[in-house]
């Protein structure tokens, strides 16, 4: 059946982002706010009671709506929940009102998100992609019978829960790491343990950017080829979107990684400069120009470097050093090595990366069990939705 078949309306999002910032109001929602299954209310945006009682005529959002984004990052969907406070909409996200006698709203639901390649890849535009209701309302589902539906919702969201709680035990065990740092060490620039002061300069022996070369097309460079999406927020590698690059033999030592590297991304959005990373591995990769490569003399380890700047006084800090330009902010060689750091005793280094090491432990052990349930929740949206 069509989605214009198995729907009562269709609609988006009746407003256009508010002129001015407000805090007060009616709630407004974007894209941003819509992810798989969950809906955020962080940074909302407010409309005036004239925009709001002006604009709001044709959307109406009730418990049981299935809301779908579709600019920006096209094709997340999420079912409105009857706890979530009052929200109206940009015209970013359209609202799917299914007829409860022939569709259940997670299954819906499920159902886009297995149609999420589909939808993404009929986006259109330039700046910003996006796909026009009309095409929304054309998107074929299968429809079994209810009973069938609720089977089907009750397994997926038995998995989806497992997953949930894998994601927070990693949370917690990355929470519990950086609280036995600030415990260990205290915070900066309160220094409260009185620990010797310096600047990232007088703890280096080199910093170098990555190489500023485009990546091979497809897989064909020669070697691996490391970016900023290799480094999560709170301070992992991740290989799992790598892409390749071709360097001259000249140029590899000064833009490839080693063991103990630190990795410093120096350029993003404002929000994520400053994502740091030991290099744990020991396959030759090569570094992207958007990193800067730290090596470390005796006076600190690069686990303590790493947890120092991921740290939420150190994210603080480094939001408030960055500098913007078109969409970007950057933090430069310079401004990184003028960083001020404490240095605690080696001794007491050493006891943190010990601890460390046993909570890496046991996140390798959360995320296989995380992965492994992925992997089931994959293979069922594959056998019910294709």
């Amino acid at each position: 059946m069509k989605i214009k078949d198995i729907c009562e309306a269709v609609t988006d999002g009746s407003h256009n982002p508010p002129q001015g910032i407000s805090s007060s109001g009616y709630m407004m929602l974007s894209s941003k706010n819509i992810f798989d299954d969950e809906i955020t209310f962080e940074e909302p945006r407010y409309l005036s009671e004239d925009d709001f009682l002006r604009e709001n005529k044709r959307t109406k959002i009730s418990e049981g709506d299935v809301l779908l984004t579709i600019v920006g990052t096209v094709g997340r969907t999420a079912v409105v929940d009857g706890d979530m406070p009052s929200f109206t909409l940009q015209r970013s996200v359209a609202v799917l009102h299914p007829k409860r006698n022939i569709c259940i709203s997670r299954f819906l639901m499920y159902a886009l998100r297995g149609k999420h390649r589909f939808i993404e890849n009929r986006a259109k535009g330039v700046a910003q992609k996006g796909i026009y209701l009309g095409e929304v309302s054309e998107i074929d589902i299968s429809i079994p019978d209810i009973n069938e539906q609720k089977v089907i919702v009750e397994k997926l969201d038995k998995i989806c829960d497992i997953i949930k709680l894998r994601k927070q035990e990693l949370t917690n065990l990355d929470e519990l790491m950086k609280a036995r740092f600030v415990e260990m060490f205290g915070t900066y620039p309160a220094n409260e343990k009185r620990w010797n002061v310096g600047t990232i300069r007088d703890v280096v022996t080199e910093v170098r950017y990555g190489s500023s070369r485009k990546a091979a097309e497809g897989m064909q460079g020669q070697y691996l080829y490391l970016r900023m999406n290799n480094i999560t927020y709170s301070g992992e590698l991740v290989l799992n979107d790598i892409k390749t690059i071709d360097v001259p033999e000249k140029e590899l030592l000064k833009c490839s990684v080693q063991r103990g590297d630190v990795l410093f991304n120096r350029t993003n959005s404002k929000e994520l400069v400053g994502k740091t990373c030991v290099y744990n591995r020991d396959e030759m990769m090569v570094l992207a120009g958007f990193i800067i490569r730290v090596r470390v003399n005796e006076k600190i380890l690069p686990e303590i470097l790493s947890t120092f700047l991921n740290t939420d006084f150190s994210k603080k800090m480094l939001y408030g050093m960055c500098k913007s330009a078109i969409g970007q902010a950057n933090i430069n060689a310079q401004e990184f090595q003028n960083i001020e750091i404490y240095i605690p005793d080696m001794k007491s280094q050493e006891q943190f990366v010990e601890f460390k090491k046993q909570i890496d432990k046991s996140k390798v052990a959360v995320q296989k069990a995380l992965d492994e349930t992925q992997l089931l929740f994959d293979s069922l949206m594959q056998e019910y939705f294709g």
